[in-house]
C-alpha cells in the first residue's frame, strides 16, 4: 500500500510538471488580439466584434484604450499592448507591466467606420454597469450606432433595468435598431418607428431618412409621417430655442443698459463712455481672479461673488469723478456731453491697453457656470442662465432701492422737479454725482457677467454702447420697467431676424424699425415724466 502511494504521488508529481511545461491554452480573449496585430481595418473590425463576444472582463479596458488611441502593437512580436495616461505599457493579454516594449511598436489604426463599430460595442458592454450614468450613455451609444450585434446584450438589459428614464432610453436603442434592420418584420419595424418619433430629434430624422426604398410600403409611409411629425415639432423647439437666445441677449443688453438709463433719464446725460464703465467692470474681474490663480486657487469658484461689489465699488467710484471734473460743467448742453464722454472714452480704453494690453484677457467660469444641460430638445447653457438670473436681481434691487431709500426718493425728486426738488433741501448736486456713480457701478457689475461670454479686452463696451442706446430710447427715456420690456423685445426680435437676414441686416432692420417707431412715439413705449422730458 505505501509502495503505491508513493508511485502515485511520483507521477502526479511528473504529470503536473509536464503541464507547467506546456503553453498556457489561449481563450476566445486571446485569439482575438491577433486581428488587432495585422494593421488592417477588417481585421480591426473582426477583433473588436470577437474581443467584445469574448466577456473577458479585460474587455472593456481594451477596447477604451482603442478608443483613446492607446491600444498598440508590435508586428515583429505579434502582441498587443496598452499604453496608459502616464505611458506605462502592459501587455493586452496577461495585463502584465512591459517595462521594454518592443521597437516597433505602434498605435492601432481607427477610421471612421471602426469609431461607429467601437462606440456600438462599447455601449453594449456597459449597458449591465451598476452605475447609472454609464448606462444611460450605453444606451445613448447604441441608438447612435445601431449596431445590430448589440441587441442581446440590449435586450438582457431592458429586462433587468429599473430605472424609467434609462430602460425608455434602452428601448429607443432597441427601436433604432429594429428600424434601420431590412430582416424585422414590418409590424416590428412600423411599431419601432412610433418609438423614434416619439424621441424626435435630429438623430431620429437622420435614422428615418436612411430607410432603404426597398422597404415594404407600410413601412415607408410610417416613416414618411414619422419625419413629418419630427420635422413640425422640431420647428416649435427652433423657435423656442431661439426665444432662448433672445432673453439670453436680452438680458446682456439690459445689464449693459440698465445703468445708462439711470444717467441718462435723471440726469439728461449722453453719456458714450457708459461702455468703459462695463469694460473696468470687466478688468476687475480679471484682475480678481489672477489673484485668486496666483494666493489662493481654492477659492477660484467664489471669484465671480468677490468681483461684483469690486467692480461696483471700482466703476462708481470712477464714475463720481467723471461726473465731478467733467458732467458737472455740461448740464443742459447734451452735445457737449456726447463729445466729451465720446473723447473720455478714447482716453479710458488708451490707459486699459497701456496698463494690460490690447490683447483678450482670459477670464475662466467657475464650475457652477460651466455646462450646460438639455430641455427637450433646446440646450440651455449654465453661464447664460446664470446671467439671466443675475440680471433680473440687479433689476429687482435697483426696483428695491429707488422705491424704499432715501436715495431713491431723492433722485425720483429731482428726476420729476430739478427746481423744486433743491427748494425742499435736496442737495441736487450730490444726487447729481450718486447717480452718476450708481449708473457707472451698475455698468460695472455687467461687466462682471459679461467676461462670462464675451472677449474681455479694451474695446469691450464698445460692442453694448450702441444697443444700450437703443434700448434705452425704445422702452423710454428713464423708465426701468420701459428698459426692461426693450432688452428683451428688442434681444428676442434680434435672434429671430438673425435666421433670415443674417447679423448685420438683422440689427440694420430692428434700427429702422425703431426709428419708425420713434416717429410715432418720441417718448418710447412707456414715457416717464419728468425733468429729461420736459427739456
Amino acid at each position: 500500500m505505501g509502495r503505491f502511494l508513493r508511485r502515485a504521488v511520483a507521477a502526479f508529481v511528473i504529470l503536473s510538471a509536464a503541464l507547467g511545461a506546456l503553453p498556457a491554452m489561449a481563450g476566445p480573449y486571446e485569439d482575438a488580439l491577433a486581428g488587432f496585430v495585422t494593421d488592417e481595418f477588417d481585421d480591426t473590425a473582426d477583433a473588436i466584434a470577437k474581443v467584445a463576444e469574448s466577456g473577458d472582463p479585460k474587455s472593456a479596458p481594451l477596447l477604451a484604450a482603442l478608443q483613446d488611441g492607446r491600444l498598440m502593437y508590435s508586428a515583429e512580436a505579434k502582441k498587443v499592448y496598452i499604453k496608459d495616461a502616464d505611458d506605462k505599457v502592459t501587455d493586452a493579454a496577461t495585463g502584465a507591466a512591459v517595462d521594454n516594449p518592443p521597437a516597433d511598436i505602434d498605435s492601432v489604426r481607427l477610421n471612421n467606420r471602426l469609431r461607429g463599430l467601437l462606440d456600438g460595442v462599447m455601449g453594449s458592454l456597459t449597458l449591465m454597469s451598476p452605475d447609472p450614468g454609464v448606462r444611460m450613455d450605453a444606451a445613448q451609444s447604441v441608438f447612435k450606432s445601431r449596431d445590430a450585434g448589440a441587441l442581446p446584450a440590449l435586450e438582457k438589459a431592458i429586462a433587468a433595468e429599473k430605472d424609467p428614464r434609462i430602460k425608455r432610453v434602452m428601448n429607443e436603442a432597441h427601436a433604432a435598431i429594429i428600424v434601420v434592420s431590412d430582416d424585422a418584420k414590418p409590424e416590428e419595424r412600423i411599431a419601432a418607428i412610433n418609438v423614434v418619433r416619439d424621441r424626435g430629434g435630429q438623430d431620429a430624422l437622420s435614422m428615418l431618412g436612411s430607410i432603404s426604398g426597398d422597404a415594404p410600403p407600410d413601412v415607408r409611409k410610417a416613416a414618411a409621417d414619422a419625419t413629418a411629425s419630427i420635422e413640425r415639432r422640431l420647428s416649435i423647439w427652433s423657435a423656442v430655442q431661439n426665444t432662448w437666445y433672445g432673453l439670453s441677449l436680452g438680458s446682456v443688453l439690459l445689464l449693459a443698459a440698465i445703468g445708462l438709463a439711470i444717467t441718462f433719464g435723471v440726469m439728461g446725460v449722453i453719456n458714450m463712455a457708459h461702455g468703459e464703465m462695463v469694460m473696468i467692470g470687466a478688468y476687475t474681474t480679471f484682475v480678481v481672479q489672477q489673484l485668486i490663480r496666483t494666493y489662493n486657487p481654492g477659492l477660484f469658484d467664489y471669484s465671480l461673488v468677490i468681483a461684483v461689489p469690486l467692480a461696483f465699488i471700482v466703476a462708481g467710484a470712477v464714475g463720481i469723478v467723471i461726473e465731478r471734473t467733467i458732467i458737472r460743467f455740461l448740464y443742459g448742453r447734451p452735445l457737449e456731453t456726447l463729445l466729451a464722454t465720446w473723447g473720455l472714452s478714447l482716453i479710458l480704453q488708451q490707459a486699459v491697453r497701456t496698463m494690460f494690453g490690447p490683447t483678450n484677457k482670459d477670464v475662466g467660469n467657475p464650475s457652477w457656470m460651466s455646462g450646460a444641460f438639455e430641455l427637450g430638445q433646446m440646450t440651455i447653457t449654465y453661464n447664460r442662465l446664470w446671467i439671466i438670473i443675475f440680471t433680473l436681481a440687479v433689476f429687482a434691487a435697483l426696483l428695491a432701492m429707488l422705491r424704499f431709500t432715501r436715495l431713491g426718493l431723492e433722485m425720483r425728486a429731482v428726476t420729476q422737479n430739478r427746481g423744486m426738488a433743491a427748494a425742499m433741501g435736496i442737495r441736487t448736486a450730490r444726487i447729481d454725482a450718486l447717480t452718476f456713480g450708481l449708473g457707472s457701478g451698475i455698468a460695472g457689475i455687467a461687466g462682471v457677467a459679461l467676461s462670462q461670454i464675451d472677449n474681455v479686452s479694451p474695446n469691450l463696451g464698445q460692442g453694448y454702447i450702441i444697443d444700450s442706446f437703443l434700448v434705452v430710447v425704445f422702452g423710454g427715456v428713464g423708465n426701468l420697467w420701459g428698459t426692461l420690456v426693450g432688452a428683451l423685445a428688442l434681444g428676442i426680435a434680434n435672434k429671430f431676424l438673425e435666421p433670415f437676414a443674417g447679423a448685420v441686416l438683422g440689427k440694420i432692420a430692428i434700427l429702422v424699425l425703431i426709428i419708425l417707431f420713434i416717429q410715432k412715439r418720441p417718448r418710447g413705449l412707456f414715457a416717464l415724466k419728468g425733468r429729461a422730458v420736459e427739456a
